[in-house]
């Protein structure tokens, strides 16, 4: 990705965060990856959020997405279920689709402060463009809440995507990774 990209990619985010008053910032890291999410509530219950990933893992891959979900947020756990648009501009190919999920973490009763859990999304052949075929992310990973608005996180990542080149599915990123998630 060149410079001239991130640096659009950085405007985009940073007028989202400015305009719809992002209330969720996430930063994570791996040995071949980084990935930048914004995510605000557009209503109580309701929130829109967008992404991007740069993968070096087996090939460079850099992975765009917007979501919507419908979350709900308690002492004892926090879900969110919705539809995420995601676009892979890959060496083997590129292309976008719609795709479903939802994510989950539960708070451990003797530790507040920590929750684990995950996150899923599929996109299936019906809903995508280009040479995509379908995709992939699933992720795991354990918490732990630094002050209120600081989350600090451990996790596991795998992203697959399947071209249209038959040479089947590929893992465009997989690993370990560490994390930040700011809440304003």
């Amino acid at each position: 990705m060149t410079s001239n990209s991130w640096r659009l990619v950085g405007l985009v985010l940073l007028g989202y965060v400015g305009c719809a008053g992002a209330s969720e910032l996430d930063l994570n890291l791996g040995a071949d990856a980084v990935q930048f999410e914004a995510a605000g509530e557009i209503v109580e219950g309701i929130r829109l959020g967008g992404g991007v990933l740069d993968s070096d893992y087996r090939q460079d891959a850099t992975i765009y997405h917007a979501q919507l979900m419908g979350t709900q947020h308690t002492s004892q756990r926090e879900v969110g279920i919705g539809a995420r648009w995601t676009h892979y501009d890959a060496r083997s190919g590129d292309g976008g689709g719609l795709g479903l999920g939802g994510y989950g973490y539960v708070y451990l009763p003797n530790l507040p402060a920590v929750s684990l859990g995950g996150y899923g999304f599929y996109t299936p052949d019906v809903v995508t463009t280009s040479e995509l075929d379908k995709g992939y992310e699933v992720g795991l990973r354990a918490r732990y809440a630094f002050t209120p608005n600081v989350d600090g996180y451990l996790g596991l990542r795998q992203l697959d995507a399947d071209f249209d080149d038959d040479r089947g599915s590929r893992t465009l990123d997989r690993g370990a990774q560490v994390g930040v998630r700011l809440r304003f």
